[in-house]
């Protein structure tokens, strides 16, 4: 069969299963990052103390600290791309070796597949892992340049070129930790969307559950609750 055949051969509700994956994809992800809606993501929480680190990052006259805590974020970036990479290099191994695949196919299957329906669910996987790696090298890219503004932040808390470098150097970080957590999504619906290949109702069921667990960490979670403890009480 050829890959029109193969597509077409598909069922409405794969095409509904997929369909609604990439929509809780984007639509989770855009929900998250939203500062508008009523109850606010950790993710949106978070970004008031990184403009918070800022100012007070102004306010220090030895930034050995604040250059340790960037480096670790950028670590965790790098850390994140690698393993994206590595996992990616070996799907593109694997749909490339038909024969290969059609023997783990007829393993994990009741179903006589194709290994070109197989190579061509594992190309959903593919592009999330490759938006994962893209989100997670321009993370590490945009954490690079806030080191870069935060060098050029003065020492001194009253030149009149503080408040601004240091305002534009958290806009920046937001920038670099909105993206690294976009990798982060796509790295779990990558993993949701392997169910596709045991059928369309358990990659319906892998996205509610993914979708859940994204949503429950953003918006009811334990850390949310600590983050929106006023100052001085106890969590």
């Amino acid at each position: 069969m050829d890959f029109f055949s193969v597509i077409t051969s598909l069922s409405w509700l794969d095409a509904l299963a997929v369909g609604l994956l990439l929509a809780a994809w984007g639509g989770l992800g855009a929900w998250i990052e939203s500062d508008r809606v009523r109850h606010p993501s950790v993710t949106v929480l978070m970004s008031h103390y990184r403009r918070a680190w800022m100012d007070e990052l102004v306010q220090r006259e030895m930034r050995i600290f604040d250059a340790t805590i960037l480096t670790n974020l950028r670590q965790s970036t790098a850390f994140f791309a690698s393993g994206a990479m590595l996992a990616l290099g070996g799907l593109l191994t694997l749909i490339s070796n038909s024969d290969q695949l059609l023997v783990v196919a007829r393993d994990l299957t009741l179903e006589e597949e194709t290994a070109l329906l197989w190579q061509i669910k594992l190309l959903l996987t593919v592009g999330l892992l490759a938006q994962s790696v893209l989100r997670f090298v321009w993370s590490n890219r945009l954490f690079g340049y806030c080191a870069v503004m935060m060098a050029a932040i003065p020492n001194k808390p009253n030149d009149p070129h503080a408040a601004p470098r240091a305002a534009k150097a958290a806009v920046i970080n937001i920038r670099a930790s909105y993206n690294f957590n976009r990798g982060m999504r796509a790295i779990y619906f990558s993993l949701g969307s392997l169910a596709w290949l045991f059928g369309p109702l358990p990659l319906l069921a892998a996205t509610a559950i993914i979708s859940y667990g994204i949503w429950s960490r953003d918006f009811a979670s334990t850390s949310r609750e600590v983050i929106l403890t006023d100052d001085g009480e106890m969590p």
